[in-house]
């Protein structure tokens, strides 16, 4: 592009039209017409030839030279000079030759005879006067200084060229702009996912918008300039018809993609989300017996799918571009139809077969609850008589014999037929087998001793063993204690009306001040004390009640664990007006912290309350069931000493469950003999014992300082200050040492390491050693396994 611009006065001015519809260039009368520089001449030129239209151009343009006032050898330079440089086609030259005399005859002359020199194809006309100009073209498409009527202005005209231009400008640079966008849009990659494509075909809507409403107006001198407007409206027309049609198909592309990126979408939920949460929670089905559950979710889903179908062969039908992606997720959205409705006959076959164990272990239950039930009814005094023996003989005989109908004859049986449905976890059917096992063993027993009353002995009958008042009592008092405790003072804490009473550092502590009591009064209430009822006509058989209920009581662990805790809590806030009121409402003679003692004497009291079942049930049926229940509660209570020991470990870096189950704890005398070390100070080490608690775990065993700790209440418990500990994988152990049967020794890493232990006991020592030994034991036995199997293995 080149910048053209001209000095007033204009050695050159432009008409649209001339008298044969021709564009008309005039040259006016110049003198400096020769010093205009040849590259900027030429650029006018080009710049006003280019202005007509492709067909007016190709008529032709008429030139009129004006050149009444120069002399001849400036006119023929002129004409040369044109005839050089002019780009167009030419339809006509009409010069105004020189008007002074001498001039003018030398004008005619020279012109006749230097006619070849011009080289122009066209007519050169030589005029002599305007008046003759006019017979070419007419007054109206002439300006004044030719005698026309024209109303032109230079500085006009170039104001509203440069305006033109500038449209012009901004015509290009939107076409220019909109193949671009066009470009951009064709070789955009189309997205795999639903949101991306949203966001995608709104974006590019949004920029089309743009495109379509330019903000951009026409001013005055364009508006003036109507031909040459309306051709680049025209031009610009045309590239935005272009650019609609593109955007069509691209809009209907990216349509097409949205819509099959949703197709895939759903498909992939049917053929995963649906499938999985269907199938994938067998076991859950199977539990709940969900029938009706599974043929929803078969109808629904068949449904879902027939609509996906519908969309797919749609998207077939109407040709969409991605037509061989959608076919193949087609037939394999038909198969996973045809799957889905085989494993869902099969599910339900499994779920018959389900429904039908669950009726066979359901009927057992009730089977033993009634038999239990008709044990516990049956008066004692009336069966010490013949006919009373007899009568309650018939009575269970009779209800023996529904047995054929209700209970589980072979457990093996019951394995073999519903194999597909048990797992590894056989608790349940095994746990209905023995209580049925164990209430036929409680009919047989009772069935020998009323065949005995019914033979008419002779020998006194020695009566069921005695029921003490205190066993029978004692289940009883533990849920009723703990019940106004919960509603007097727990649930309190949480009523907005009693919420001023509580201090601030008191709100949100009410798990810490009662731990897991609640839990505890719900095991009581709804479990145990029921259970408990079963056998309050025969209490020597109460054992079997304590060991089918044995894990339940493993919650007091974690009640006696918090006790700690909760006690300091209580000793901080014991004067609480909220305490106070609480206790004042519930009219109760003692305070809370007596309460919160409960659930820890109910445990320590239940192994007093066995001693004396076994006490008078020596001879009767359920006295092996009793020391078994004794021997277990023994057992509970020594996990929660020894977890109440434990919790009070300090300075440990890890994590003590990571050591596993706490086997065995207690305080010894401790000598050390290293081989590595100062000699004076292993010979201070071997005279020098030191007190030391020591902590048996499954892994490692624990050497901990026993620290007296000040206060009262559990403050007053010791603490243990962790020293050092040994991994059992590596651990060794001499069972006897000379000269003390207490002592024992431990010793590390190929006696590395080596510690001699003193018990306080020969027995404490006897259990301590028995212990290592079983742990010792079963990791060798672990260590063989893993050889034997990598064995085979390799």
């Amino acid at each position: 592009e080149q910048e053209i611009s001209f000095e007033t006065p204009s050695p050159i001015s432009f008409n649209v039209l001339g008298g044969d519809g021709c564009p008309v260039i005039t040259f006016p009368d110049y003198p400096a017409f020769s010093e205009i520089p040849e590259k900027e001449f030429q650029n006018v030129l080009t710049y006003l030839t280019s202005i007509p239209s492709l067909r007016d151009a190709g008529i032709g343009f008429i030139l009129v030279i004006d050149r009444r006032q120069d002399k001849w050898t400036s006119v023929k330079a002129s004409i040369l000079r044109i005839a050089a440089s002019f780009p167009g086609n030419l339809q006509l030259v009409l010069v105004l030759r020189p008007t002074g005399f001498f001039h003018r005859a030398l004008s005619d002359i020279a012109f006749k005879f230097n006619k070849d020199e011009f080289k122009m194809k066209v007519p050169i006309i030589m005029l002599g006067s305007v008046s003759e100009l006019q017979g070419y073209i007419d007054k109206t498409q002439l300006t004044e200084d030719l005698g026309g009527t024209l109303d032109y202005c230079h500085s006009r005209w170039l104001s509203r060229r440069t305006a033109i231009e500038g449209f012009a400008q901004k015509v290009k640079q939107t076409a220019q702009i909109l193949q671009s966008f066009g470009t951009e849009l064709a070789e955009t990659e189309l997205p795999n996912d639903v949101q991306s494509t949203s966001s995608l075909l709104a974006t590019h809507k949004e920029k089309k918008d743009k495109m379509k409403n330019p903000e951009y107006k026409l001013n005055q001198d364009q508006l003036d300039n109507q031909t040459t407007v309306e051709r680049l409206l025209a031009q610009l027309h045309e590239t935005e018809t272009a650019f609609d049609e593109f955007w069509i198909k691209h809009e209907q592309k990216l349509e097409q993609c949205l819509r099959l990126r949703n197709f895939e979408q759903n498909f992939r939920e049917v053929r995963t989300s649906w499938w999985q949460s269907v199938f994938g929670n067998i076991e859950m089905i199977q539990a709940k017996i969900l029938t009706p559950l599974v043929f929803a979710a078969r109808v629904c889903l068949k449904a879902f799918s027939n609509f996906f179908l519908e969309c797919g062969d749609a998207f077939i039908q109407s040709n969409h571009y991605a037509v061989d992606s959608i076919i193949p997720k087609c037939s394999e959205l038909h198969h996973l139809c045809d799957a889905f409705i085989t494993e869902t006959e099969r599910r339900r076959n499994l779920l018959n077969k389900s429904l039908e164990l669950h009726g066979l272990l359901e009927k057992s239950m009730k089977w033993c609850d009634e038999g239990i039930y008709l044990l516990a009814s049956q008066p004692v005094d009336k069966c010490q008589s013949q006919d009373g023996a007899e009568s309650a003989l018939q009575e269970i005989e009779k209800f023996l014999d529904t047995g054929a109908d209700n209970k589980i004859k072979e457990l093996n049986k019951i394995y073999r037929e519903y194999a597909q449905l048990l797992t590894e976890d056989l608790k349940h059917v095994q746990k209905v087998f023995q209580k049925q096992e164990s209430m036929e063993e409680m009919f047989q027993k009772r069935q020998v001793s009323l065949k005995k009353l019914a033979a008419k002995q002779t020998r006194p009958v020695q009566p069921v063993a005695p029921r003490p008042e205190a066993f029978v009592k004692s289940p009883y008092t533990s849920p009723v204690c703990l019940s106004p405790v919960l509603q007097g003072y727990a649930a309190e804490m949480d009523n907005p009306l009693m919420a001023h009473l509580i201090s601030p550092e008191l709100q949100n502590k009410k798990d810490i001040l009662f731990g897991n009591m609640e839990e505890i009064y719900h095991f009581h209430n709804r479990i145990f004390l029921r259970e408990l009822e079963n056998y309050v006509e025969y209490p020597e058989l109460v054992g079997r009640c304590f060991l089918d209920q044995m894990e339940d009581f493993q919650i007091y662990e974690k009640y006696c664990q918090n006790k700690p805790r909760s006690e300091s809590l209580w000793r901080q806030f014991s004067d609480s007006v909220f305490f106070q009121e609480c206790q004042r409402k519930l009219d109760h003679k003692l305070s809370l912290d007596s309460y919160l003692l409960k659930p820890v004497q109910r445990i320590t009291k239940y192994q007093l309350l066995l001693k004396e079942m076994l006490k008078y049930s020596k001879n009767c049926e359920g006295a092996e069931d009793l020391q078994e229940a004794l021997t277990s509660i023994l057992g509970i209570l020594k996990a929660v000493n020894d977890s109440m020991h434990q919790i009070a470990i300090t300075g440990y870096d890890g994590n003590l469950n990571e050591l596993g189950k706490l086997l065995m704890q207690g305080s010894f005398n401790v000598w050390t003999d290293h081989k590595k070390g100062h000699s004076k100070v292993k010979d201070l080490a071997r005279f020098k014992p030191m007190q030391r608690h020591l902590f048996l775990h499954e892994k490692a065993v624990l050497f901990c300082k026993k620290r007296e700790e000040n206060g009262e209440g559990y403050e007053k418990a010791p603490s243990y200050s962790y020293k050092h500990s040994l991994n059992m994988a590596a651990v060794g152990i001499t069972e006897n040492v000379k000269g003390d049967a207490k002592k024992f020794e431990i010793w590390y890493n190929a006696r590395e390491e080596v510690y001699i232990i003193q018990a306080p006991t020969p027995e404490v020592k006897a259990t301590w050693v028995n212990e290592i030994r079983k742990v010792l034991t079963s990791q060798l036995q672990a260590c063989r396994g893993e050889i034997f199997w990598i064995y085979i293995f390799f």
